[in-house]
């Protein structure tokens, strides 16, 4: 997301000295992407962010992976899923392919007493019930139901819940995201018909700034592996930045829906983009208004993308009985559409009053044990006739 943002103390001009009022430096940190050639951030430690005082743990959070070669729809019951208080501990990886997984979590602790690091992904946390503050080495968000919390790869953070009641449901993506370049013209900036703009878009805020030494757990991702670290400086230790790599909020309900009189595809609700997936929103919406018009939407088989499709609340037109925190997977080349009757039911309707997010992949997503142990066995029989 092309926006620049400041916050805190910078000096007039990069990579120059930067001093403290006791004379000594600030240490400068440019925290980039893709090289040197992606969008980056320059910030300012009070201490040296390098310190490590030893290293700890490494253990293996890879996913199970119990089919390869997925040609079966599947419905996930969600809020299946047990609370866990750590909130690593929590995130259970659901599909998988190389560049994306697909994770649900019921974190139940208020507080994490480690800070945690992605090395590998970008991630979306979309927060499903809860609220709290995502706290970052770049500021702060407020979040609450319906927000996603973009936070770019390598940025160090804890997230603070305000009760034990919590679901999420988290996109990591080795590809990162970004606003689909449909929506931006050649500058960055959000167009007209661009169906949100850059004034829904949330910045970090309240930089903490702790001048702070001791000892403290930092647990990094990297190539499927937890790495424990122990930091002499408190990781929440810049004085400043500015650039365009930091993590960002926004709310489902600030898309703004595009309708037109006959039904549209999937892709005019996309929010999201990166070069291996795309994320889309669906909200309440009126429906299509010719005078002929089957709200419902078509049959189709996604020949090139697996879709999948978390359901957040309201009532689903094409698929009644399903529930908020359920999970549908549709996988490539499989044709699916409304259950029986649901096509019909449509007719006439004026509109919806849904909210779900889909993410489609362009490699086929592969079904892990935690996805198997809430399961619906029998889903794909639901397009059977009575």
């Amino acid at each position: 997301m092309p926006i620049y943002h400041r916050l805190g103390k910078i000096p007039p001009k990069r990579h120059i000295q930067f001093r403290k009022d006791d004379g000594n430096l600030y240490y400068e940190e440019l925290f980039c992407t893709a090289g040197f050639a992606g969008m980056y951030t320059n910030m300012y430690h009070i201490h040296r962010p390098t310190m490590i005082k030893e290293y700890g743990k490494v253990y293996s959070v890879a996913p199970k992976i119990v089919d390869k070669n997925n040609v079966k729809p599947f419905l996930l019951e969600g809020f299946q899923v047990p609370p866990t208080k750590d909130y690593l501990e929590s995130r259970k990886i659901v599909f998988a392919n190389a560049t994306t997984y697909v994770i649900l979590a019921a974190p139940t602790g208020k507080t994490m007493d480690y800070f945690y690091k992605n090395t590998e992904a970008d991630e979306l946390i979309f927060i499903h019930k809860g609220t709290g503050k995502l706290r970052t080495f770049l500021g702060n968000l407020e979040f609450g139901p319906g927000d996603y919390l973009v936070v770019p790869r390598g940025t160090i953070y804890q997230i603070e819940f305000d009760s034990e009641e919590n679901r999420l449901f988290i996109v990591e993506s080795r590809d990162p995201f970004f606003t689909p370049k449909r929506y931006r013209n050649n500058f960055g900036q959000l167009l007209e018909h661009s169906p949100f703009c850059e004034r829904d878009m949330r910045l970090p805020q309240e930089l903490e700034s702790h001048d702070e030494l001791g000892s403290f757990l930092m647990k990094t991702k990297k190539n499927d592996e937890i790495i424990e670290a122990v930091f002499a400086a408190h990781p929440f230790g810049v004085i400043g930045y500015d650039g365009y790599n930091f993590p960002y909020a926004f709310n489902i309900k600030d898309f703004e829906p595009i309708t037109g009189r006959i039904h549209m595809p999937p892709t005019i609700h996309q929010n999201f983009e990166s070069a291996s997936s795309v994320i889309c929103s669906f909200v309440p919406r009126l429906f299509d208004y010719h005078p002929q018009a089957i709200p419902a939407p078509y049959n189709h088989s996604n020949i090139d993308s697996d879709e999948l499709l978390y359901y957040v609340d309201g009532e689903f037109m094409s698929r009644p009985h399903v529930k908020p925190g359920n999970i549908t997977l549709h996988p490539a080349g499989f044709t699916h559409g409304p259950q029986p009757g649901a096509a019909e039911a449509s007719i006439g309707k004026k509109e919806t009053k849904e909210y779900a997010v889909m993410v489609d992949t362009f490699a086929p997503l592969m079904v892990t044990e935690e996805a198997i142990k809430i399961a619906d066995p029998d889903y794909y029989k639901t397009w059977l006739e009575k």
